[in-house]
């Protein structure tokens, strides 16, 4: 199979779909890797690393695009790269379709197969190519919201973990999976006082046996969300319902009552946010004020840590992106119920069911297009 690495092209986004040993690994399998030049540059690493290990560099996105059988990309093809995609051509990438529809009806119409990071589930529920990233934006949300906090960003003044004599930062974080644990070891880290609110008592007990005292859970619901987002200095949006649009569980009304100079930071905005005065930003404007709290919505937080975050995404998707590659779409999802699951479109259809809830597109079984 030709496999295709384009340069990202998202505001700031300096991740690169494939490292130097990934490469490797897809060319001893007998593949072809073209990686358009360039790639890696944002994550330190050079056109010269790619080709020793048997690469073909390309001049331009247009080449790689034109010649690849696979896409393995970072972040969703944007509007320029919609013409580059041609029928049957995979894409694997993260995706969060129920955000962009628009792309979604590009990918449907031009018979793209889509395999989303985001999707692929283990039977535990677990979310294995979604989680690296997701604890690096847990772990940089504590990070800009410390930031964020400060005066001269148009923060409260606050510290996050104040100094004797002086209260330390408050901070609740809403969803206690894996961006959310994230969160709070860096809070807990830092010194500020750290609630989690999520509604699963199961999740909210084991955080308890984890971090114990240092500390509060909350069971999520209207009463428990208000009383703390109203309290808090830095709230922190991590909900995630996979393949869905998050729920807007901050409110207008809430974001009016914050104390000025508070911070959000919405790291679910990548599917659509929890906080409903969130929108998309990007590294180069991440934020922006509703009512004088501060909002910081970048869609891509781990770009801006392109290394780190390169390296950590290869080490779960190399190894799915290989048997789709030897095995080819079809036998692969056939023998793993985990990346069926990651196919979002195909065909021309919509074959994930949650994914064609929230876009309210007809759905498809992936079984009955297969067979």
């Amino acid at each position: 199979m030709k496999i295709g690495v384009p340069k990202e092209i998202k505001n700031n986004e300096y991740r690169v779909g494939l490292i130097p040993a990934g490469v490797g690994e897809y060319v001893r399998n007998g593949h072809q890797v073209y990686v358009e030049s360039g790639a890696g540059e944002g994550s330190a690493i050079p056109d010269e690393a790619y080709v020793a290990v048997g690469a073909t560099i390309l001049d331009s996105a247009e080449e790689v695009w034109a010649e690849a059988d696979m896409i393995v990309k970072v972040k969703e093809p944007l509007a320029p790269e919609y013409d580059r995609m041609k029928p049957d051509q995979i894409v694997y990438t993260y995706f969060h379709l129920a955000a962009v529809p628009e792309l979604a009806k590009v990918l449907v119409e031009r018979e793209v197969t889509s395999v989303a990071y985001e999707t692929i589930q283990l039977d535990d529920g677990r979310l294995p190519l979604l989680e690296p990233m997701s604890e690096v934006a847990g772990r940089m949300s504590i990070q800009v919201g410390a930031r964020c906090l400060e005066r001269e960003q148009g923060g409260k003044g606050v510290l996050m973990g104040g100094v004797p004599g002086v209260r330390r930062a408050n901070v609740v974080i809403i969803g206690g999976g894996v961006v959310g644990t994230n969160a709070a070891k860096i809070a807990v880290g830092m010194g500020a006082k750290v609630t989690i609110i999520d509604i699963d008592l199961y999740r909210l007990r084991y955080l308890d046996d984890v971090f114990g005292t240092s500390i509060q859970t909350l069971h999520s619901n209207r009463e428990n969300i208000t009383e703390q987002v109203l309290e808090a200095d830095l709230v922190v949006g991590a909900v995630l319902i996979p393949g869905a649009k998050a729920p807007h569980l901050v409110t207008r009304d809430h974001i009016a009552a914050m104390s000025e100079g508070s911070v959000v930071v919405d790291v679910s905005v990548d599917q659509g946010g929890c906080i409903e005065t969130c929108h998309p930003t990007t590294h180069e404007d991440p934020t922006y004020e509703v009512d004088g709290v501060v909002h910081y919505c970048v869609a891509n937080m781990p770009g801006a840590v392109s290394r780190t975050s390169t390296y950590a995404l290869n080490n779960t998707t190399l190894s799915y992106g290989v048997a789709i590659a030897n095995q080819g779409i079809e036998e692969a999802v056939a023998g793993d119920r985990a990346l069926q699951l990651g196919v979002n479109t195909y065909r021309g259809a919509c074959v994930h069911q949650v994914v064609a809830h929230s876009l309210e597109l007809d759905y498809t079984p992936l079984e009955q297009l297969v067979e």
